[in-house]
Parts: structure tokens; C-alpha cells; sequence
């Protein structure tokens, strides 16, 4: 198979995907088939595309043209350092939810499976499209059909109102994005009728027009990231969708956005002004911050995830925003040192929320319940979901030694190393605000302790709960794979940043590899041990030292003189779980704290409720004023068109008659 060059490898890998999704609709309602067979197979695919993939991060850039599409538009394709690096978060990632998807589905859930298998297979190849496109047409067919794609597994359970809601919305902002990045390509041609990206890095914009194709880029790669405020789709695509599909959303599709932002900044645009960085960097961290506030006061185990993925991608625009201020200036060891972190995040926050998405599937499937004040307790009944989900949520919430404590120490290092910056405003601010990118952390972790201890630790909330059942052998591969994925580059970083290597090498002519390779594979130091350094492996060492040592301590003193007995209760011995923390209670301290940000409607308990609660329901700003207006003003414009069509052919041609003289009197 490695015989192939890996851009035929990658090829072949995405018309396998096709060809698995065609078998899927020959085989409509044979369940067992779809999910026993096709799904297996393609998280095999997952797994050739990730070895191709890593092939091609230490060749040169090769290129195809596939003769697809209209006629003198084929389909341009180039398998580079950046877009080797995605495929291999594509593959690594899409093994791991596959395997657990073929586990997961079950028979009578909405779409038909072999359907589902179609739209899956079909949604893993357009991702896999959109990063080798080589020019506007392949990139945008990708793109849309990515959408659409997508779009059809939200709504896999369309009879439901609400999922169809979410499924439109979704689409809509999709679409509106899609119209702003076919005009970022429109404006990096330059007018010369070639939209090709080898004639786009040709062209030399003038500042201005730079400017605009960034701002366009800004905003369509934002949309689909969900980016402040264009966000509103996500918390209510991924809780619609079925966990497989909100775990390739968030942890893969997301990153799309990433990858064609990283694209256009580093690859497209001939330069790099400082203000662009600015903005990058404000709209991260008010994105980060936003999302990570909301997922501390949810109650839905999905939403919480999801708006703990906007979190995650502020951090990622935060970090583009540093590249691009650095590399304007020149200091390209720094922006190389930025878009490290990016990277690694990128591959991070694809194996941890995957993670985290699939365990929440496997509560949901078990105890019929995502709703967190009805949860707790699942520890004893689903050991494996819950030890497993437990990496993903320490992962999170940026916790040596997992990845996600090395993607977020390099870009808190990126950070604290910029002052030497020729703008005097920035060379103050940018330090200041790794204040605020340790409050996001903070808080991060403060949603995951929530998320997981009421889940899995207390005592049933509910008595069906201690039916549930643990992850099937399949959902246990799965599962694995992704957090194996999480310790692996958590407790070698150093190993992963050489990869990396190639990507900042290739867009900005300078890495960071050679210099953590002097400092050996156990200490990683980005510049130098004296500035700044971490060891995962001694880390994780001596905690692991530790806690054999006190375990053992504990035997040895207390072997043979423990007896068990009830504990303490204050003297109230008729205790039950409602009297253990609830979400709600969890989140208050957060809600108080930012009540601006928060739009909070207080649901109180009357004297005539028999089983009085007390609920708050939080509402997002943006939405009720944003929104909401643009959709009514869109609703009048649409009645008053409306009032055009009357239904009588004579009208008809009476705006037809006056169109023509209108347009004869311009022509005149």
C-alpha cells in the first residue's frame, strides 16, 4: 500500500469511502451489515488514510488533476506539509469514532442505516477533499458537499421538530459562509479568471485588497468554526445530531475551518499585516471565553460539549492571531512557536472531544437520559465509559500529561515570550491577556469536573439508571483508540512537534523541531531549558510513584485493622440523591460571577406545586438581539414580495413588459 505516492494512496482512500457508502444504499435495512461490515471498514480506511497521510509529511508537495467537474474546470489537487497534517487528524480521529460507530448505531433510529452509512462515508471523503483542493471550484464543491452531508446526519432523526430546526439552521449559516469564502477566492485572483491557488500565491494585493480577502476568509471559515458571534448553529447542531456525527463535527469538521484559515493567511496572502493578528486574537479570546462561561451552566451533557468546541476553537483563532502579528514583524520563531501550539491543539482537541462525544453517546444509549439533573452515579454501572471518558475529560481540561495540558502550555508559552514586539500597545497587551487564557483554562476545567462528576460519580438520580449497561466491544475499541490517542501525544510531544515541524518549515520557513531536539525526547523546551521546559514522562512518572508509594503505605498500616461503617450524616439518616449537587447548583457561583453575559429566565416554584423546583433557563444574547431581528426584517421583506404574486398571468407579463422597457431605456 506505502508503494503508491501518497497522493494516489489518499485517492484511493476516498473512492473507498465512496464505494463503502454505495454498498450502504444496496444494502438499505441490512442492518447487521452496515454497522458489522461497512462501518469496521471504514475506520480501516480511517486508519490507510492517517499512514499516507504521515507518508506525505516528509515529501515534497505533489499535485493531481482530476478531469471532474465542467468542461476546462477540472478539479486541481496538491498534497502538501499542511494538508498532509490535516489528513492525518482526518484519519487518526475517524478510525476511532468508526470503529465505535459500528457499535453504536441501532436499528429504527430515523435514517435508514444503510442511508446513514451513505451520508457518513460521503461526509468523511468531502473533508478529505476540501483539504487537498487546489483551486476555488474543487475546494468549494468539497466544501458544500461537506455541508450537505453533514446537514442530512444532523437531521438523521428528522421526525423529531426540533432536529429539523437545528438541521436548517445549521445549513443556513453554513451557506452564508460558503458565499463569503467563494469571495475571499473571488479577490485573491485578482481578476485574472484563474482560480487556481498556484495563481493565487502569485498574486501580489495591495494591502487593501489583502485586507479584504482576509476579512471575507475571516468570516466564512468562521461561520462553520463557530467563531463569536456567528456561533448560534453549533450548541444546536451537535446535541441534534447522533454522537458518531457530533463527534466527527466537532473534533474533525471544525478543524476544516482551522485548516482553510491557516491556508489563506499563511499560503494565499502574499503578507501579513499586524492588525489582522489583532483581530484574530481579540475574537479568539472573546470566543473562548464565551463558550467556556456558557458550558459551565449547562444541563445537557451535548450542549455542554458543544459550547465547550467553541472554547477550543477561540484558543485555535487566538493562537493564528499570534502567528500572524509575529510573522508580520518578522519573528518567525515566535509565529512558528504560535502555530505549533495551533497545530497540536488542532490534533488534540480532535482526539479528546471525539472522546468525549462518543462516551456521551454511550450514557445516552444506556440510560435513554442527557440531561444531566436526571444522571449520576454511572461509574458502578458503566466502569469502562466512565475510565475512559475520565482521560478525555482530564485532557480537556488541560492536565499534565495529557495532550491537552502540552497544546495549551505551548500556547501559553507563546504568550508570555512576546514582549521584544516593535508595537508598543501589543508588546504591553498581548502578555497581559495570558491572564485571560488562564481563566479559560480555569474554567475549562471547572465544566469538565462538572460534566463528570455528576455523570458518573454521587448516586443514581434515577432508579432506572442502575440498569444501564456498559460499552459493547466494539464501542470499547473505539473508545480506546481515542483516548490512547490523548496519552500518546500528552507523554510524547516532542516526537509530535518534529511532525509539526513540516508544516510551519513549509508556510513560514522556520520550526521549532531542531531546537526541542537538543533537549532530547524527554524535556520539552521550546527555546530553552532556562526559559521555559516540561517533562511529561518524569511528570507522569513520579505521579505514578507516588501513588503506588501511598497505596502500599496505606496496605501496610491498615491491612487487617479497617471495619466499614456508614458515614457521617449530621444526625439525617433518611438521605437521598437529590440531597447530592446538582448542575444547576454546580454552575451558580459561574452564572453570578458573569450574569451579563448571560441571558437568565428564573422559573419559580409556586404554592400550589405538589413537587415544587426551582429552574433557570440560560439564553444567549447574540440571539435575541441579532437574530432574532435579521429573521423578522427577512420575514417582512418576504411578505411584501409576497404581494407580487397574485396568481393572474396578466400580472405576470405586466412586470415582464415593464422590466423590457426598463431595460431598453438603459441601453439607450
Amino acid at each position: 500500500m506505502l508503494s503508491l505516492l501518497p497522493i494516489d494512496g489518499v485517492l484511493a482512500v476516498i473512492a473507498a469511502w465512496l464505494s463503502i457508502g454505495i454498498c450502504g444504499v444496496f444494502a438499505l435495512r441490512r442492518f447487521a451489515f452496515v454497522s458489522r461490515v461497512l462501518f469496521p471498514a471504514g475506520g480501516l480506511v480511517c486508519l490507510a488514510l492517517a499512514l499516507f497521510a504521515l507518508q506525505a509529511l516528509f515529501q515534497s508537495p505533489q499535485v493531481a488533476v482530476l478531469p471532474l467537474g465542467l468542461p476546462g474546470l477540472p478539479f486541481h489537487l496538491r498534497l502538501d506539509a499542511l494538508a498532509a497534517f490535516f489528513l492525518l487528524v482526518i484519519g487518526g480521529a475517524g478510525a476511532g469514532v468508526s470503529i465505535f460507530a459500528a457499535g453504536y448505531f441501532r436499528q429504527g433510529e430515523g435514517t435508514p442505516p444503510g442511508l446513514l452509512c451513505l451520508e457518513y462515508h460521503v461526509f468523511l471523503a468531502s473533508m478529505a477533499m476540501v483539504v487537498l483542493a487546489d483551486d476555488a471550484y474543487a475546494f468549494m464543491v468539497a466544501w458544500e458537499t461537506m455541508a450537505l452531508s453533514s446537514f442530512f446526519l444532523v437531521t438523521a432523526n428528522h421526525k423529531v421538530p426540533e432536529i429539523r430546526d437545528a438541521g436548517f439552521l445549521y445549513l443556513l449559516v453554513a451557506h452564508v459562509g460558503a458565499i463569503a469564502i467563494l469571495l475571499c477566492f473571488g479577490v485573491l485572483q485578482a481578476n485574472t479568471g484563474d482560480y487556481t491557488f498556484a495563481n493565487m500565491r502569485a498574486q501580489s494585493l495591495t494591502p487593501f485588497w489583502a485586507s479584504a480577502a482576509f476579512l471575507l476568509a475571516l468570516f466564512g471559515f468562521g461561520a462553520k468554526a463557530g467563531i463569536f458571534p456567528l456561533h448560534v448553529w453549533l450548541p444546536e447542531a451537535h446535541p441534534a445530531a447522533p454522537s458518531p456525527v457530533s463527534a466527527l463535527m466537532s473534533g474533525v469538521m471544525l478543524k476544516t475551518a482551522v485548516y482553510g484559515m491557516v491556508r489563506v493567511s499563511f499560503d494565499l496572502l502574499h503578507l501579513q499585516l499586524w492588525w489582522w493578528g489583532a483581530l484574530l486574537l481579540a475574537v479568539g479570546l472573546a470566543t473562548a471565553l464565551f463558550g467556556v462561561v456558557f458550558a459551565t451552566v449547562q444541563s445537557d451533557m451535548k450542549r455542554l460539549l458543544a459550547y465547550s468546541s467553541i472554547e477550543n476553537i477561540g484558543l485555535l483563532f487566538a493562537a493564528i492571531g499570534l502567528a500572524v502579528i509575529f510573522n508580520a514583524y518578522g519573528m518567525r520563531a515566535l509565529s512558528a512557536l504560535a502555530l505549533t501550539a495551533c497545530l497540536f491543539h488542532v490534533a488534540s482537541h480532535a482526539l479528546f472531544k471525539s472522546l468525549l462525544f462518543v462516551g456521551t453517546g454511550m450514557v445516552l444509549h444506556a440510560t435513554g437520559q442527557r440531561n444531566l439533573g436526571r444522571l449520576g452515579g454511572l461509574v458502578r454501572f458503566m466502569p469502562w465509559v466512565a475510565w475512559l471518558v475520565l482521560i478525555g475529560v482530564l485532557a480537556s481540561s488541560g492536565l499534565p500529561p495529557l495532550s491537552g495540558f502540552a497544546s495549551e502550555w505551548l500556547l501559553l508559552q507563546t504568550f508570555l515570550f512576546t514582549p521584544g514586539l516593535p508595537h508598543p500597545f501589543l508588546n504591553m497587551v498581548i502578555p497581559v491577556l495570558a491572564a485571560a487564557v488562564a481563566l479559560i483554562a480555569a474554567l475549562a476545567g471547572y465544566a469538565m469536573v462538572k460534566f463528570f462528576g455528576v455523570v458518573f460519580l454521587g448516586q443514581p438520580r434515577e432508579e432506572t439508571l442502575r440498569e444501564a449497561h456498559d460499552a459493547g466491544w466494539l464501542e470499547r475499541i473505539g473508545m480506546l483508540w481515542l483516548a490512547a490517542g490523548c496519552v500518546v501525544l500528552g507523554l510524547l510531544p516532542t516526537q509530535f512537534i518534529v511532525l509539526i515541524d513540516r508544516v510551519t518549515i513549509d508556510l513560514l520557513g522556520w520550526g521549532l523541531g531542531r531546537q526541542v531536539a537538543q533537549t532530547g525526547w524527554l524535556i520539552l523546551a521550546p527555546f530553552s531549558v532556562e526559559r521555559a521546559s516540561f517533562s511529561p514522562l518524569l511528570f507522569f512518572g513520579g505521579v505514578l510513584f507516588c501513588s503506588v508509594l501511598a497505596f502500599l503505605l496505606v496496605r501496610a498500616i491498615y491491612h487487617g485493622h479497617m471495619r466499614r461503617a456508614p458515614p457521617w450524616d449530621c444526625g439525617f439518616a433518611w438521605q437521598t440523591a437529590r440531597m447530592q449537587d446538582t448542575a444547576e447548583g454546580f454552575g451558580q457561583p459561574i452564572r453570578q460571577i458573569f450574569e451579563p453575559l448571560l441571558r437568565l429566565e428564573r422559573h419559580l416554584p409556586t404554592a400550589a406545586d405538589r413537587e415544587p423546583r426551582y429552574r433557570v433557563v440560560v439564553g444567549d444574547h447574540s440571539w435575541f438581539r441579532l437574530y432574532l431581528p435579521i429573521a423578522h426584517g427577512v420575514e417582512f421583506l418576504a411578505r411584501q414580495v409576497g404581494r407580487l404574486q397574485r396568481g393572474r398571468i396578466s400580472i405576470y407579463l405586466l412586470y415582464s413588459f415593464l422590466t423590457l422597457l426598463f431595460m431598453l431605456f438603459l441601453v439607450r
